[in-house]
């Protein structure tokens, strides 16, 4: 048969009293009258069948059972609190999982995303980087950076078309323009000969060429938008992602097109970006997520940093 432990009321009042050696200091500190917090103890002491104080004139004493047993109650008491303490910590603490491109990613989220950590060290934040359409429903992802042209949205026949597919399903799902997507030229100088300038479109059919994979439209949108005939035949290279044309970038392989988002992400010391030359596709960048989850806290404060990280970034 279990054994029945004492009014919790009828410890604490014992508690603060035998801490504070008055009943009616321990009245103050509970907000209830001394004469509740003496019929608590009574009640305990009756239901012990030990005295844990000795009632003097004008103040008590602990009985040296009582000395005892406040030891042990203030030890309850702390690994109880400290029990507490350890789920209300779990249930307030939340982790937020985010879908995002695999350059965005790179140049965006991973260099800033400890300052929003440092902002709400209660959210842990996991990222996936995927170019597929982000499945929100099934919770995959609680948050979404994806780019392409929003349902329901006009863009002009010349601009680059972006074939990504943001997500398959748009039942309740809330986008929130990020930025627009501007493709801008970027290329080493050493791929120009000694002197030459990049002043005119029409040099660029006499580079090499490094194409995006996820953008196939890129290079053939971009000269329909300038106005020129067709692709160069020069070298064409072809890399998945863009932080990887990036790179061949850098090492003098050929000229890209870079959305400008990235651009304000990445040092720019040994290229030259031809900005001049750069044009809009036909799409933005969105944060999607779903309508009725963008209240919640975690949500909220990621969406409230991510719009102003690309504001940050003249989006």
């Amino acid at each position: 048969m279990k054994s029945r432990l004492p009014s919790l009321l009828a410890l604490r009042a014992f508690e603060v009293a035998g801490r504070l050696q008055s009943f009616s200091n321990a009245a103050l500190e509970l907000n209830v009258t001394q004469g509740a917090v003496s019929r608590h103890i009574r009640a305990l002491e009756d239901e012990l069948g030990v005295r844990l104080f000795t009632r003097l004139t004008r103040r008590v004493e602990l009985t040296e059972e009582g000395r005892k047993y406040l030891h042990e109650v203030q030890f309850a008491f702390h690994h109880l609190e400290k029990g507490t303490e350890q789920i209300r910590a779990h249930q307030t603490h939340s982790t937020l999982t985010i879908s995002a491109l695999p350059s965005v990613s790179t140049y965006l989220l991973m260099p800033r995303l400890a300052s929003f950590s440092q902002r709400h060290p209660d959210i842990d934040t996991r990222i996936n980087s995927s170019i597929d359409p982000v499945d929100l429903q099934s919770h995959h992802a609680d948050v979404a950076i994806r780019v392409g042209p929003k349902p329901g949205r006009s863009y002009g026949e010349h601009q680059p078309v972006i074939d990504l597919v943001m997500t398959m399903d748009w039942r309740s799902v809330l986008a929130e323009e990020l930025a627009p997507d501007v493709l801008v030229p970027v290329y080493s100088p050493n791929i120009l000969a000694e002197n030459a300038r990049l002043n005119d479109p029409d040099i660029f059919q006499n580079l090499p060429i490094i194409h995006t994979s996820s953008r196939s439209d890129g290079w053939t949108g971009w000269m329909r938008y300038h106005s020129l005939s067709e692709l160069p035949a020069t070298p064409h290279i072809e890399y998945g992602h863009f932080f990887m044309s990036l790179e061949a970038v850098r090492q003098g392989l050929g000229i890209a097109l870079i959305p400008d988002i990235l651009i304000d992400h990445i040092d720019t010391s040994a290229i030259v970006v031809a900005r001049e030359y750069s044009a809009p596709s036909a799409g933005e960048y969105y944060l999607l997520t779903l309508a009725n989850r963008a209240q919640e806290p975690s949500i909220q404060h990621f969406r409230e940093w991510i719009k102003s990280q690309f504001k940050r970034s003249g989006g």
